[in-house]
């Protein structure tokens, strides 16, 4: 199958072009390069034993209550279509809750693209031998690996489905980022008329890493991730959550044409105003949200109403229909978090930074600009 995969992305002409020269590189030297992509991009996907394998992450799956939200959109697309995903990215945990999701429901496992960052030591091991993982350059601007990139994405679509965060990384700020169309126009290319997207939207009462995220706000380095599973298993201590996912109806791209980069936008947005709207609205975003320095628990639930009268507006997904409910099952949580803290009826931060970051997640739905980027 490898194999196979490659001759048919070294024929693809926009990698043929490279192979011919004519760029800054001699044929020889492209063919060195790209042939280094491939055997980079070169993933297996062996599902049973990788539900066999203990993930090193599974203990700490342990502490989240996924729960599943119109899967059966899911499970109709894939009796007919050639499926890709496309979710929002929130956490590490996202790659397995979301598969563990498709498997619990019986839906047949996708390829999932993760940042090249998760392929270090045993862990990339896994990923690139077990799971099926495609390792992303996502800050590359190198011709040559965009365009073996999208060849070889665009060819796994003949074989597989696909899993894809096109924001291009988990969001430090918490805000729903614009998504980046180089992996959609990948897929766009394989010129397949039966492929849909499954616009997916995943969301926490609790995001794990949410005390690293918060404090950087925005990403300045990439980290090894032993690192940051080692921050993850501290974090972990005390740690609940629920995990909603949530799935839309299919987006078919049928009519969408490959070289047009109105569509390609066009999709773009359409892909990230479903998956907006998919977002669980949950307690502790609209506590969030709605909380000032030092806030009596009535004028707190009266914001969180005004909130929830302008998300039903929007429409968006909402976990609770009134503030009384927002502010009972989010305080336990928030204050066990060290987020907030209650004396009396009076409800004080502990920790700005992490209260904005889920006040955040509701920007898309109360003031977005949207857009898109167009980069890989």
């Amino acid at each position: 199958m490898d194999d196979e995969i490659t001759q048919a992305v070294l024929s693809r002409e926009e990698v043929a072009r490279y192979l011919r020269g004519g760029t800054r590189l001699s044929p020889h030297e492209a063919q060195e390069r790209i042939a280094a992509y491939l055997k980079e991009l070169r993933t297996t996907q062996r599902y049973q034993m990788y539900r066999a394998l203990k993930h090193p992450l599974y203990p700490i799956l342990r502490k989240i209550q996924p729960r599943a939200e119109h899967v059966e959109r899911a499970q109709a697309a894939t009796r007919s279509h050639r499926v890709v995903y496309a979710s929002n990215h929130k956490s590490h945990m996202d790659y397995l809750v979301e598969l563990v999701v498709l498997d619990d429901h019986g839906i047949r496992p996708p390829v999932i693209t993760a940042g090249i960052n998760l392929f270090n030591g045993a862990m990339g091991l896994l990923n690139r031998y077990v799971t099926g993982a495609v390792p992303i350059r996502r800050n590359s601007r190198d011709p040559a690996y965009l365009a073996t990139l999208r060849a070889y994405v665009a060819e796994l679509v003949h074989r597989h489905d696909l899993f894809l965060y096109p924001e291009g990384g988990r969001s430090y700020s918490g805000e729903f980022k614009t998504l980046k169309t180089g992996l959609l126009q990948a897929v766009l290319q394989a010129r397949r008329p039966d492929v849909v997207i499954v616009p997916v939207g995943i969301a926490y009462d609790l995001v794990l890493e949410d005390q690293t995220l918060a404090r950087q706000r925005v990403k300045r380095r990439q980290r090894l991730f032993t690192t940051e599973v080692a921050e993850m298993v501290n974090f972990a201590v005390g740690y609940r959550t629920r995990a909603f996912v949530t799935f839309g109806q299919p987006i078919p791209l049928a009519t969408v044409a490959p070289e047009s980069r109105q569509d390609l936008v066009g999709l773009t947005r359409r892909t990230r105003e479903a998956i907006g709207r998919l977002y669980k609205v949950l307690p502790t975003a609209l506590v969030a949200a709605a909380l000032r320095p030092s806030t009596r628990r009535r004028d707190l639930e009266d914001r969180i109403d005004r909130l929830l009268d302008a998300l039903r507006h929007v429409p968006a997904n909402l976990a609770v229909e009134c503030g009384r409910d927002a502010v009972d099952q989010a305080t336990e949580p928030l204050v066990t978090r060290g987020v907030i803290a209650v004396d009396g009826d009076r409800y004080r931060v502990r920790n700005r930074h992490i209260l904005r970051y889920y006040a955040r997640t509701l920007d898309h739905l109360l003031h977005d600009r949207g857009g898109s980027r167009l980069t890989h």
